[in-house]
């Protein structure tokens, strides 16, 4: 506590509130018990200007463009580590020395599998089952198969857990796309890193060998790392409010990969490439581009932007680069789609219209691009977006579990409905 308070006067009555200081960031008003002193509550659609808690995993400053994980800027992670590494940190609040990256490395491989009855559960879905809508089925009913790690007053259990989720979610990403299009389940190989052996998983056929392109393990494993947290987001805040119930862990991931599902959080790469096929060509971009500036058009461009970032996405320029990357080992050094996405993007942070309003190209503006090269259809990119979500939600989970001043979510209301009415039987009804 900072010891300045801020004043607030209601109907004459001056209520005294604390400020409380970050490490960083502004600082916030704490209004804990401004029902108790005034009888009122506060009005927040969306939480925009409220902190539902405390944390010390992931900074933002969107005006500046900053995204840190426990301190460390996105792009140094992203460029000179892995994700395994970034998970490790994201978990327990510190780089891994080299003997404690290759144990943790170790344990997570050798719980990649998955219980065998689990591939019997899967049989139950439609054969075009929409990948999400199994993600959000097969993590829920891990707490059927692992019930011995549910109990989260038990920091053993909770551990358990936790590998378990950051291990298996590939696997069950990779079931859930192999069983959409029909082919039969590949089994994890311990051989390989967490990136490859999702390619693995996700591309290898038993009739023929295949081997990982580095370059898209490399790139993969770069996605995951820029997705592997984003602060109080909204299927974050789902997976945290889910906690705070009690609710098992899987479960709570569950309601996690449930919230990313919608357009408006993980769908968004999918919606950035199908604006891109739209488009079709680079002069077309002026046509939509006026389209997009119009308020009586529909047509929205998407990919630029955020709800926090009123900066440049500090995600955007690495995903940039890693598209490059992968459609140059492609051999595809004139693709549509990025021959417009460059070209859109120049356009973009040129134009007044978009620079006033700060509409920056996104992280989403260049994925998309990147995994449907890398041979994902549009339906997989949410539950890439989920696998990499995985640890960020199980690190903010158990930071809610073990928070001495966690609550169970409850969310007041500004209530316009009806007032108080009296019970008519309804033979005398009108």
């Amino acid at each position: 506590m900072s010891g300045k308070t801020a004043t607030l006067n209601v109907d004459g009555k001056t209520i005294e509130l604390p400020i409380l200081e970050g490490s960083t960031g502004p600082d916030v008003i704490d209004i804990s018990k401004l029902y108790a002193q005034s009888g009122m509550f506060t009005y927040d659609p969306g939480f925009t200007s409220t902190a539902s808690c405390a944390s010390s995993i992931t900074y933002i400053d969107g005006d500046e463009g900053v995204l840190r994980y426990r301190g460390y800027p996105i792009d140094q992670l992203a460029e000179g580590g892995d994700f395994l590494e970034t998970c490790y940190l994201l978990l327990y609040g510190e780089l891994p020395t080299a003997a404690q990256k290759a144990k943790f490395d170790h344990r997570v491989t050798c719980h990649t599998m998955v219980h065998e009855q689990m591939t019997k559960f899967f049989t139950g879905f439609r054969r075009d089952a929409h990948p999400m809508a199994v993600m959000v089925a097969s993590v829920g009913a891990m707490a059927a198969f692992y019930h011995d790690s549910t109990d989260i007053s038990d920091p053993v259990a909770r551990e358990v857990a936790s590998i378990r989720m950051i291990a298996k979610l590939p696997t069950l990403a990779a079931m859930a796309y192999k069983y959409n299009i029909g082919q039969p389940f590949i089994y994890p190989k311990n051989d390989l890193d967490y990136a490859s052996n999702f390619l693995h998983m996700c591309f290898a056929v038993p009739c023929e060998e295949y081997k990982v392109n580095p370059i898209f393990a490399k790139a993969l494993d770069r996605i995951f790392t820029l997705h592997a947290d984003h602060e109080q987001n909204a299927s974050t805040s789902t997976v945290r409010l889910a906690g705070s119930s009690g609710a098992n862990p899987f479960a709570c991931i569950a309601a996690g990969v449930a919230c990313l599902w919608g357009p408006a959080h993980g769908g968004a790469n999918e919606a950035a490439l199908k604006m891109l096929e739209e488009i079709g060509t680079p002069d077309r971009i002026p046509e939509f581009v006026e389209k997009a500036k119009d308020k009586n058009d529909p047509f929205r461009l998407m990919g630029f932007g955020h709800r926090v970032y009123k900066n440049y996405d500090p995600r955007a320029k690495i995903m940039q680069q890693t598209a490059h990357e992968v459609l140059t080992e492609l051999g595809i050094k004139d693709d549509p789609l990025l021959d417009v996405a460059v070209e859109l993007e120049k356009v973009a942070l040129q134009d007044d219209y978009f620079v006033d309003r700060k509409l920056y190209p996104n992280i989403d503006f260049y994925s998309g691009i990147t995994l449907r090269a890398m041979g994902f259809p549009t339906a997989m990119f949410t539950v890439l977006f989920s696998v990499a979500r995985t640890v960020g939600w199980i690190a903010q989970w158990k930071e809610m579990i073990e928070d001495p001043e966690q609550r169970i979510g409850r969310p007041r209301q500004l209530f316009r409905g009806e007032v108080e009415r009296q019970f008519t039987p309804v033979k005398d009804r009108g």
